[in-house]
C-alpha cells in the first residue's frame, strides 16, 4: 500500500510554488510564458481527464522548480507542432465546440544532471503563452489526426 500522505504534502508543497512563479520570460520563444491552473492540472491529469499514475505525478512535481529554470534560461526550443483541436466555449450563454491553432514548443535540456522536456502551449492567434507539461522521459508513436508542421516526438497534449 503506497503512503499517500506524502503525495499529499508535496502536491500541496508544490502547487504552492508553482502559483507563485506566476510568470517567466522565455528568451527561446522571445515572449512571456504563464504558469496557469491549466498546466498544474496536466501534471495530474492526462488529456483525457484520467489521473496520471502517482509516481509519474511526484516526479513531475519535483522536476517542476527545473522547468521553470529551463524556461528562463533556454534560448533556443528544440520541437514545434501545430495541429487543430475542439474546445468548448460559451457563446451566447451557450457550450459550444469551436475549433482552433493550437501551437506546442519543447525546450529540451539537461539541466541539473537531469535531461527534460518542458513544453509550453498556445492556443488560438492570440492566445498567451502557457506552461503545458513537464516531461522527464518520453517515447510514443501515436498518431495526431490533424498535422500541419511537426518536429516533436511523442504526443504534447498528454505527455
Amino acid at each position: 500500500m503506497e503512503d499517500i500522505s506524502d503525495y499529499h504534502k508535496l502536491r500541496d508543497v508544490t502547487q504552492k510554488f508553482y502559483s507563485g512563479i506566476g510568470i517567466i520570460r522565455s528568451p527561446a520563444l522571445n515572449d512571456s510564458v504563464h504558469f496557469t491552473a491549466e498546466g498544474f492540472n496536466h501534471i495530474i491529469f492526462k488529456g483525457s481527464r484520467s489521473e496520471r499514475e502517482k509516481p509519474s505525478q511526484i516526479l513531475r512535481f519535483k522536476l517542476l522548480p527545473l522547468a521553470a529554470k529551463l524556461i528562463g534560461l533556454s534560448t533556443t526550443h528544440q520541437e514545434f507542432e501545430e495541429t487543430i483541436k475542439e474546445f468548448e466555449v460559451k457563446s451566447y450563454k451557450k457550450r459550444v465546440r469551436q475549433s482552433k491553432r493550437v501551437r506546442y514548443w519543447g525546450i529540451i535540456a539537461i539541466i541539473e544532471g537531469r535531461k527534460i522536456k518542458v513544453i509550453v502551449r498556445r492556443i488560438g492567434e492570440n492566445g498567451a503563452l502557457h506552461f503545458w507539461s513537464i516531461v522527464p522521459a518520453w517515447t510514443t508513436n501515436k498518431y495526431r489526426d490533424i498535422r500541419f508542421f511537426t518536429t516533436m516526438k511523442g504526443n504534447p497534449d498528454e505527455d
